[in-house]
């Protein structure tokens, strides 16, 4: 029989009842439905294939094909029901194995979430981390899905214009990155043929001309637009970002928002929001009479502290049931007040439960 309840060690699987028993349900991506890539399965066991399958064999024989054929005629690897996994850094006698990074970029969804404006500077952030320094640990099915998934991000900022200045810091450190494995340490720490890293190497050049040749066309707005509004209510808007690099080209516009892009006071609340809770910047208090030059302060502090991150929407982590996950669509989770287990994760931090 099986398990009906809820098991904080696993949520378990999907079962069906059937005249010879209960099976296993095995899911795939929506993508197979489709009728265009519809799988006859009684040709699979008819009687032109010589009998070699009866049975069970016939079934599992066709599950491998719907699986081979859903991973040869899409470019994701393998779409999971649930979207979130259970991570672990040792065996038990429950669990066998581990969770590693490769299998958390296919189990967490990543493609979907890129759709999402609120997670998309969150997994663009994590994949330029990933370009950085675990881009060798990765499985050779996880780096193929990880440039699948960076594909869809380029495709994503060409179509919409969302973000271009993130997704081209991504790019030059991924190439970065190659180009040292390929050329200075070698292929012996990299997975596959060396040739294919170099076809990957020319991908991303092409996909950074790509990106400096957009043209982000210009919206024809016959309603009020940002520089209509009254002066104070664009300060107001420009104390709501956080990134220096906005408020520079923002202020680049028009000579009025060049004026508000340089008031001392809107780079020194950036000043406190980056860096105030760093030691050395304790003592960084928003006054109204003082001769320092704010903007000048917040490019040295740049140099030595890291920024403080601030995302629409992040990765979660159960500490009662150790799963992973998208907040919007939930885990089963066993405690009796789940809220007071969530823990957001940053980037960093997605990075660092993966390190054994």
């Amino acid at each position: 029989m099986p398990f009906l309840g809820k098991d904080w060690r696993s949520p378990g699987w999907s079962w069906t009842k059937t005249e010879h028993g209960w099976k296993r349900m095995v899911f795939f991506g929506h993508e197979l439905e489709d009728n265009n890539r519809e799988i006859v399965l009684k040709e699979l066991c008819n009687d032109n294939n010589d009998n070699l399958f009866v049975g069970d064999v016939c079934e599992l024989a066709t599950t491998k094909r719907k699986k081979d054929f859903y991973n040869n005629n899409t470019k994701s690897q393998f779409v999971f029901r649930d979207k979130w996994i259970y991570v672990q850094k040792g065996s038990t006698k429950e669990r066998h194995g581990y969770c590693t990074l490769g299998e958390a970029l296919n189990r967490l969804d990543f493609s979907s979430a890129i759709q999402d404006l609120r997670r998309f500077n969150y997994v663009a952030k994590l994949f330029q981390l990933i370009a950085r320094s675990q881009l060798t640990s990765l499985s050779g099915a996880a780096q193929k899905n990880y440039f699948n998934i960076l594909e869809k991000i380029v495709r994503k900022v060409l179509e919409d214009h969302y973000n271009p200045r993130l997704v081209k810091e991504l790019l030059q450190d991924l190439s970065s990155t190659l180009h040292s494995l390929t050329i200075h340490v070698g292929r012996c720490v990299l997975v596959g043929n060396v040739n294919i890293w170099l076809c990957r190497l020319e991908t991303i050049v092409k996909w950074q001309q790509e990106l400096n040749n957009m043209q982000i066309p210009k919206q024809m707005c016959t309603g009020m637009s940002f520089s209509d509004l009254p002066l104070h209510m664009q300060n107001k808007i420009l104390l709501k970002l956080s990134d220096a690099c906005d408020i520079i080209n923002l202020g680049q516009a028009t000579p009025t928002l060049h004026i508000l892009s340089e008031n001392r006071t809107l780079w020194k609340k950036l000043c406190h929001f980056h860096f105030s809770d760093k030691p050395f910047c304790n003592n960084l208090v928003l006054t109204k009479s003082d001769n320092v030059d704010w903007k000048l302060m917040y490019f040295n502090l740049q140099k030595h502290y890291p920024m403080r991150e601030q995302y629409g929407d992040t990765l979660h982590f159960c500490k009662h049931c150790s799963i992973l996950f998208w907040k919007d669509f939930g885990h089963p989770c066993t405690a009796n007040d789940p809220d007071s287990c969530l823990m957001p994760i940053s980037p960093q931090h997605f990075i660092d439960l993966f390190k054994f």
